[in-house]
């Protein structure tokens, strides 16, 4: 789960957060135009959390965990290859918004019932410093991407295939029962 955060923070407030607004302006779009863009993620990525929220009430946190990395990851690779016009940067924003913060209700979920009531929200703690430790990656790592290759195109296609494998490996978490069975 603390790897799964890390992706999170890497591909999140690490690499959109802090690089989406340089991407654009690389690709011309004005800065002010690509900052709407992010409140146009902040807006969906209300909406997203929320519906997270509720399917983590109803289904396999992990398989929602591989849904969630595994889209985010497709979208960051694809990113770099579309026009930037603003109808595809629209559905970028749109849908990347409601998978920004989708990954915590899952991933509190799996802390509480691997570590009880009491110690998951501890746990969750020490996962969501993996989150800093990815966004913090990928905020100095995107920058020196772009300063020796002069455009981002690396940084988004190695967050996304990092998505990827998160995605992957978020379907591989044990749970609680599974252990039990097992035995």
């Amino acid at each position: 789960m603390f790897a799964g955060f890390f992706v999170c923070g890497l591909t999140t407030n690490g690499l959109v957060g802090v690089h989406m607004i340089a991407l654009c302006a690389d690709q011309g779009l004005p800065e002010t135009r690509a900052a709407t863009l992010l409140a146009v993620m902040g807006i969906f990525d209300l909406i997203g959390t929320t519906a997270s929220g509720w399917l983590t009430d109803r289904y396999d946190p992990r398989k929602l965990l591989f849904v969630y990395y595994g889209l985010r990851g497709l979208s960051l690779m694809v990113l770099p290859f579309t026009d930037f016009s603003i109808v595809s940067l629209g559905i970028f924003a749109v849908f990347y918004g409601l998978d920004w913060i989708a990954t915590v209700p899952p991933t509190v979920k799996l802390a509480t019932e691997a570590f009880g009531d009491r110690d998951g929200p501890i746990v969750f703690g020490w996962i969501a410093a993996g989150h800093q430790a990815g966004a913090a990656t990928a905020a100095i790592g995107a920058g020196v991407v772009r300063a020796a290759q002069g455009r981002y195109l690396e940084a988004f296609v190695i967050a996304g295939f990092a998505a990827v494998i998160a995605a992957v490996a978020s379907i591989m978490i044990r749970r609680q029962g599974q252990a039990i069975a097992a035995a």
